[in-house]
């Protein structure tokens, strides 16, 4: 059984920064494949990045402006998230998933963390 808990999420005004962490409680935390994903209000769950063995993957919507990235000692999980959009606005969620990475095969969530851009 995994356990991810996110933190980081806030109000943010449009052209700013955030850091969200994951820190997932499992032994073999470096065999996971981790990814973000968000759900902004009233839609359905969506894609934003993942971090392969190949390197990280990233939806057009951030790429350019998100960095996934992951500690294995600390078993946690990063997204730095810069020029921040309205359209970012949305319930972030930490993934694990075992190999090969598919979006649609995450074995674990985590419970969500609020990212509020205001314009």
């Amino acid at each position: 059984q995994v356990q991810l808990v996110e933190s980081g999420g806030g109000l943010v005004q449009a052209g700013g920064s955030l850091s969200l962490s994951c820190a997932a409680s499992v032994r073999t935390f470096s065999r996971y494949i981790l990814a973000w994903f968000r759900q902004p209000l009233g839609k359905e769950r969506e894609f934003v990045a993942a971090l392969t063995w190949s390197g990280g993957n990233y939806a057009d919507s951030v790429k350019g402006r998100f960095t996934i990235s992951r500690d294995n000692a600390k078993n946690t999980l990063y997204l730095q998230m810069n020029s921040l959009k309205p359209e970012d606005t949305a319930v972030y969620y930490c993934a694990a998933a075992r190999a090969p990475w598919s979006p649609k095969n995450v074995d674990y969530w985590g419970q969500g963390t609020q990212v509020t851009v205001s314009s």
